[in-house]
């Protein structure tokens, strides 16, 4: 039998702590750069003082590690079948300032796990939120029904897109289906590997006109970051963008986003009820 006295440890701790905010990043298409972004903003907000862990949910693909500099031996899948293992062993922390988590093969079919693989994913996710100020999820690409379910769990979704259309037509189609499971989420949106400012913007722009319209919903845009060769040497050399090549004009472009990011998700947290991480999870599992 679990240990009761945990179980209501922890639900005094849930009910008196702030919970970590969930950020889920996802783009329609793969190619956009959103594993670059996810890696680099998570630095950025625990350069803001902010806890921050990254979890790397891109199943198969992951490529986080590589981004980081940094390997990490085990994941959640080790921890969710190893029960001699603690959450904290399969945490690689102090990586640039914030910790992450690798996937590991099977996260992508959460909802047809064993009962006790369940609970030890309740377990691990209980830990995290209090142990956090933020949980990065770098999404996979594209609308897979695992990458769908799990996102419909997290509180803020920032969607990426490049200028082509195919990513465009992508972005909105991500939005309108998580729109249409659950209003309530609050989009941001970023337009990268742009030609010129100019681009970004009126990217921006056409798919915030087109939710207005179609959607009658309002996204946030975050900013425009720029199509720049510093990002393929920073992969090369497997150092972050914004610590191998602060002044370029993309890491720039990073930190203005980040900032506005910041403000904007104050103000939703303010403004809003806020969803509850643990309790959506919980909902994934059980409405089966």
């Amino acid at each position: 039998m679990k240990d009761q006295a945990y179980h209501l440890r922890q639900k005094m701790l849930l009910n008196s702590h702030p919970h970590a905010k969930t950020i889920g990043i996802v783009s329609g298409k793969g190619g956009v750069g959103k594993s670059n972004i996810s890696t680099n903003l998570s630095i950025l907000l625990g350069k803001a003082h902010k806890k921050t862990l990254l979890f790397d949910m891109d199943i198969g693909m992951g490529n986080i590690h590589i981004l980081l500099g940094s390997h990490n031996r085990s994941s959640i899948m080790d921890f969710i079948r190893n029960k001699d293992l603690d959450i904290n062993d399969v945490i690689c922390e102090n990586v640039h300032g914030i910790s992450y988590i690798s996937g590991g093969n099977g996260l992508d079919s959460v909802v047809e796990w064993k009962e006790e693989q369940q609970e030890r994913f309740f377990e691990a996710m209980d830990q995290l939120v209090l142990k956090y100020d933020c949980i990065v999820f770098d999404m996979g690409a594209g609308a897979t029904k695992g990458t769908l379910d799990f996102l419909m769990t997290m509180e803020q979704i920032m969607v990426v897109t490049t200028p082509e259309p195919t990513s465009i037509t992508d972005a909105y189609s991500m939005m309108k289906y998580i729109h249409l499971r659950d209003e309530r989420k609050e989009f941001y949106l970023v337009c990268n590997r742009a030609e010129s400012k100019q681009e970004g913007l009126l990217t921006l722009s056409r798919l915030q006109e087109t939710a207005r319209k179609f959607l009658k919903k309002e996204i946030i845009p975050l900013g425009v970051l720029p199509e720049d060769p510093a990002v393929r040497k920073a992969v090369s050399v497997q150092v972050p963008l914004i610590k191998s090549f602060p002044r370029s004009q993309i890491s720039m472009g990073l930190d203005s986003l980040a900032n506005r990011f910041l403000n904007e998700s104050d103000k939703f947290e303010f403004q809003n009820e806020k969803p509850s991480f643990l309790k959506n999870i919980k909902s994934l599992f059980f409405r089966r």
